[in-house]
Parts: C-alpha cells; sequence; structure tokens
C-alpha cells in the first residue's frame, strides 16, 4: 500500500445530517487520527445488511483506532425520507455513526457505483483502499495490520473511543416484527425480528401468549428460555400429516443466522433443521452438488418460508442470493428450486429466471406460488415450472400508482398473502400500503394506505391482520376495504453513467489484500459475467469468462441497465493450510447512451 499517488478523502456531506451522534454533526477532521471505513450501503439492500454484519467484528476488535462511518445512499424514494433512515439504523442494530445523505453527494464525491461499497482512509485524512460488495472482512483487517504499526510509528494515530452515541432506547412489546401466521388455538405467532424472538399474541393482537427465545442475538437451539436467534423473519405451519416425520410444526427463516429453525409448539422447543449458520458465497456448495444433512449446506439470509403442497416442500425466498431454495423436512434435504443468483428481472423456466431479493412468499388454492420480489419492486408467480412477472418491470422503476397490471407500481414489498377469493394481498412496504391484485382481471387496487412499513399479513375470517413493521404492533383491516394510491411513479435517484456507442472497455478492479494471493489451485481465481436489460443493449461482450476485463459494444440509441457481476478468489499466503477467500459483487449500472459519453467502465471489486 506504499509508494502510490495519495488520494484526500472528500468531506461527508449530506442534507439528512447524522445519526447515532448525540445531535453532533462530524466532518473528516473530527476522525483526524483514527482509521474509518466508510460504508455506503442503503436499508433495501440485502448484500448491505450481510455487510453490516461483517464489520462487526472488525469494530470490536479494532475500536481504539477505527471509526465504522455509514453513508446512507438511498434507491427508493422512501429511504429518502429522514425518519425512516433512523428506524432503519435501529432496526439493523447499527452502533456506529451514520450519515443521511438522500441527495447521493458524497456517494457522488467517491465515484461510488454499487451497494455496498467500503473505503477505507488513513488517519491523515488519505484513501487507503475501496472495496465492492461483500466478504472484505479480512482484507480490510490484513490492511489495518499493516498500517496501523507504520501510523504508530509515524505518530499519526491516536488511540481511544470514537464518535458513537448510542440512541435512548424506546420499549415496546414487538420491536420491527416481520411477519405473523395464524395458529390452530387461534392466537398468533409473530416473528419478533428487532427482539431477536417470536412471540404468541392472543386474539387481541396485544396479549402476550408466551416469548420463545432470549432475545439476544445468536444461534443456540434450546428451549425458549435459551434458544436465540438473529432478526428471524418468515413462519411456515407444517400441515399435520408431516408432523410424524418432524419433532418441529414451525419452520422459522432466520435471516441474519442464514439458517432455518423448528419450533415445536407444545413446549417451544427450537432446533437447527437447516444451514450451518454462514452466508452462502459463490463456489459453495448448495444442496444439489452435496446430499445428505442440509445442516452442513449454507444458505444465504433466508427471509419467507411458505408450504407448497404441489411439491411437498417448504419454499425458501433465499433473499440474499436471489433464488428459492426447496426444503423437504420429511428426507430431510434442501435444494436450488429457481433462480441463477442474478439479480433481476427475467422471466421463464424455473430455474432460467431472475429473481431480486425475494422478500414474500405464498400459495393460493389453485396451488399457484406468489412471491414479492422486493429490490423489482414486482409481484411474479410460479406455474407449471415457469415464472411469469405480474406487477413491475425493472430493477430502478417503482411507484404507487392502481390499474391494470402493466401499467401498475408497487416499491419494494415485502410480503404477499393468499386471499379466500384466489387474489392476493401484497404488503407494499415502502408505500406504507396493502394492495391487492386479482389474477383474473390483471387489476392492482388498494386495500388500505397509512400503515407504517408492513412487511406480512394473515387473513383472519373477513379481516387481514397486517404486520405493521415500523410502527411495532398488528393491525386488523376488513378485507373488503378500498383506498386510492397515489398514482405516483418514480426512477431510483441513482445518476445514470454516460456511455458512448460502439466499443466500450470494462475493467474490474482486483488487488489481493496484503499477506494474499491469488487462488489459482484450481484454475482461475477470477471470473466476471455481463449482461444487460434489455438484452439488445449489449450488442457484444455478454456472458461469462474469467478475465476481469472485457470489451463491450453498445448499441446506439438504447438505455438500460448494465449487470456486471465479478468474483475473485484469494488465499493467506502461508502454506497448504492457509485460510481461503472469496470477493464478490453484483453491480446493476444504469446507463445512459450518448455521444461523447465513456468508453471505458472501470469498477473495483478490491483496490
Amino acid at each position: 500500500m506504499t509508494g502510490r499517488a495519495r488520494v484526500r478523502a472528500p468531506e461527508l456531506v449530506g442534507r439528512g445530517g447524522w445519526i447515532n451522534t448525540g445531535g453532533e454533526d462530524l466532518s473528516l477532521a473530527d476522525l483526524r487520527g483514527r482509521f474509518t471505513v466508510i460504508d455506503f450501503w442503503t436499508f433495501c439492500c440485502i448484500n448491505c445488511l450481510h455487510v453490516l454484519d461483517e464489520l462487526r467484528p472488525l469494530e470490536e476488535r479494532y475500536g481504539d483506532v477505527l471509526t465504522v462511518v455509514g453513508v446512507h445512499s438511498p434507491k427508493f424514494e422512501h429511504e429518502a425520507e429522514h425518519d425512516a433512515v433512523v428506524a432503519a439504523v435501529e432496526r439493523y442494530g447499527v452502533h456506529h455513526p451514520v450519515l443521511d445523505d438522500p441527495e447521493l453527494t458524497t456517494w457522488q464525491q467517491y465515484a461510488v457505483r454499487a451497494w455496498p461499497t467500503l473505503t477505507l482512509v488513513d488517519p491523515e485524512g488519505y484513501i487507503a483502499a475501496q472495496f465492492s460488495g461483500e466478504g472484505h472482512a479480512h482484507a480490510l483487517a490484513a490492511i489495518l495490520d499493516e498500517l496501523i504499526p507504520v501510523h504508530e510509528a509515524k505518530g499519526t494515530l491516536r488511540r481511544g473511543n470514537g464518535p458513537y452515541v448510542p440512541p435512548e432506547p424506546e420499549p415496546t412489546t414487538l420491536r420491527f416484527p416481520g411477519q405473523a401466521i395464524a395458529l390452530p388455538g387461534g392466537t398468533f405467532l409473530v416473528s419478533d425480528t428487532g427482539n431477536h424472538s417470536l412471540v404468541e399474541l392472543a386474539d387481541d393482537l396485544e396479549t402476550v401468549v408466551r416469548r420463545i427465545g432470549t432475545g439476544e442475538r445468536g444461534l443456540v437451539d434450546g428451549g425458549p428460555g435459551e434458544a436465540r436467534f438473529n432478526e428471524p423473519q418468515g413462519l411456515a405451519l407444517l400441515p399435520p400429516e408431516f408432523h410424524p416425520w418432524t419433532d418441529y410444526e414451525v419452520v422459522v427463516a432466520d435471516t441474519v443466522n442464514h439458517v432455518l429453525r423448528g419450533v415445536r409448539l407444545a413446549d417451544g422447543q427450537v432446533t437447527t433443521i437447516a444451514g450451518t449458520g454462514r452466508p452462502w458465497m459463490q463456489g459453495d456448495p448448495n444442496g444439489e452438488d452435496v446430499g445428505g444433512d442440509p445442516r452442513a449446506i449454507p444458505m444465504s439470509s433466508p427471509w419467507d418460508v411458505v408450504w407448497s403442497p404441489a411439491d411437498l416442500t417448504v419454499v425458501v425466498a433465499m433473499a440474499g442470493i436471489h433464488q428459492l431454495w426447496a426444503f423437504d423436512p420429511k428426507e430431510p434435504s434442501i435444494e436450488v428450486f429457481g433462480g441463477t443468483t442474478n439479480e433481476g428481472l427475467v422471466d421463464g423456466k424455473l430455474r432460467e429466471a431472475w429473481f431480486a431479493q425475494t422478500s414474500g412468499l405464498t400459495v393460493t388454492a389453485d396451488r399457484t406460488l406468489w412471491l414479492a420480489d422486493s429490490e423489482t419492486s414486482a409481484l411474479r408467480a410460479v406455474r407449471d415450472g415457469a415464472v411469469e412477472t405480474a406487477v413491475g418491470t425493472g430493477l430502478f422503476d417503482f411507484g404507487f400508482r392502481d390499474g391494470p397490471a402493466g401499467q401498475a407500481l408497487l416499491q419494494h414489498p415485502l410480503g404477499v398473502t393468499a386471499l379466500p377469493d384466489g387474489s392476493v394481498a401484497v404488503s407494499d412496504t415502502y408505500n406504507d400500503a396493502v394492495r391487492r391484485y386479482d389474477p383474473a382481471t390483471g387489476e392492482l387496487t388498494t386495500l388500505a394506505t397509512g400503515l407504517r412499513e408492513p412487511s406480512g399479513a394473515v387473513v383472519d375470517g373477513e379481516h387481514l391482520v397486517v404486520v405493521e413493521s415500523a410502527a411495532h404492533r398488528l393491525t386488523r383491516i376488513p378485507l373488503g376495504a378500498a383506498a386510492t394510491a397515489s398514482g405516483s411513479a418514480h426512477r431510483t435517484q441513482r445518476p445514470a453513467l454516460d456511455v458512448a456507442p460502439g466499443d466500450v472497455e470494462l475493467v474490474v478492479v482486483f488487488e489481493p489484500p496484503p499477506g494474499q494471493k491469488l487462488d489459482e489451485r484450481y484454475g482461475p481465481a477470477t471470473r466476471l459475467t455481463v449482461s444487460s436489460t434489455p438484452a439488445p443493449l449489449l450488442t457484444a461482450g455478454e456472458g461469462r469468462d474469467t478475465a476481469l476485463t472485457r470489451r463491450l459494444t453498445i448499441a446506439a440509441g438504447d438505455d438500460g441497465v448494465l449487470h456486471v457481476a465479478a468474483m475473485a478468489a484469494s488465499c493467506d499466503d502461508g502454506g497448504e493450510n492457509a485460510a481461503c477467500h472469496i470477493h464478490q459483487q453484483d453491480w446493476g449500472i444504469p446507463i445512459r447512451v450518448v455521444a461523447g459519453g465513456t468508453s471505458r467502465i472501470e469498477l473495483v471489486l478490491s483496490g
């Protein structure tokens, strides 16, 4: 990291102001003498949430010399609202200062191209490294271990506490609940996500019957007083005929633990039934490559689960890698059900379709599997082994509009619920609304507005019990209710990249961290996959190869999104038992094709 031109880090500027600083504004001058990791994130992004988890051990290990600063850079309109950012900071346990930058001012100053991006600033205020995507905590640790002695010797490092000031906690029974299901006895089981537990509520939706889990983050099996969860979300009740083969009735998507848990309702016993506790990364087995115990297969942020009578499996919304998986509780076994791990909105055969952070699942009486694809603000259906999109157009289009499916719009929906008449209710989370889609008419209407980030719902007779996640409660609304959508349409605030038509050079920069080398034991250590939406945008250069440089040909007059996925493998330079690491990132880059635009696109995976 020495002998190179040093680049001064731009100032941290955001109209929304600072969170977790006790009301004080911060500047880079205030951080001088400490290392600073600037985390560009947005709270809709599952990969950003993965990085928050990766940074926690670094914050603890290097707390006397390192400050992590989040720069919240919104994708959706709702994410530009300051109160929503404040809630998200609490929801996801962010224990460092956060700058609310709704206009992406600092994002542009740092030339960021993707969520998440990490920039390391040294104690003198210069950029030391930049990373895009997940899996870089070990690289940051290696660079810090190299540079801490350097700055200590120069006298430019000061040790001590950082500027984080925790907010005052607000006591509530539930905290950012995720999903709810009705239990046979007339009560409701709720994933109390912010309290890392499950809660059984009485029919009045307020009285606590029991709590399952200690309320502390962790992955611990056992009874209700010792089990631990980590931001659980989806819940599914198995049919009675499966109980002879399992000692649990409820399957829980324990999202941040990257596992499925089974819960025995009689005594609240919790058991891990699938997943290893670490996130799935490219190169890991996915259930097709390795048979046997599903607890030996890594998973990635399972967000929702639903029983599918057509397949006699629990379908899992694997939000972290944009796939659907299928868990068979009888075998038991787990395998990929649909998706390629590419993020986007591509219909077709299940195994060839692209999903985008699927977060909600339901099955209607005709055995159609419906799913809410949150990042494309889409409602989609799986029938006869194929995927169809009912509502939604792409990664960067969203809004709040009723009408025929072709013109209707949602904004980052997290839940979908089968209704008795064959239609589905959509928890339209970032529009603070519940919508209804009728497949018979192809119309999207609005059932209720004024809800606070609804994330799921369950039918209760003539009512819908809605999980108001940001209001920390469950609310009943009549199924026959009606409201009006605002009629708005939006595109992400993220600026498009002006690209020249014709030949364009794409370069992904990857540099192994200090003390590591490329892992070429089994062949090339890098991989690059390129595609576009719409497909005619790229006339040459799409597909997969091992080189991180690619010559593209861009069609004149076509705007769209360039999809780039890069992966690199490295190993510690320390013998045959050295630890190895995967670095990966997907970029969805909105581009505008104009004469005079750039003919070179440079993306940093690690450098």
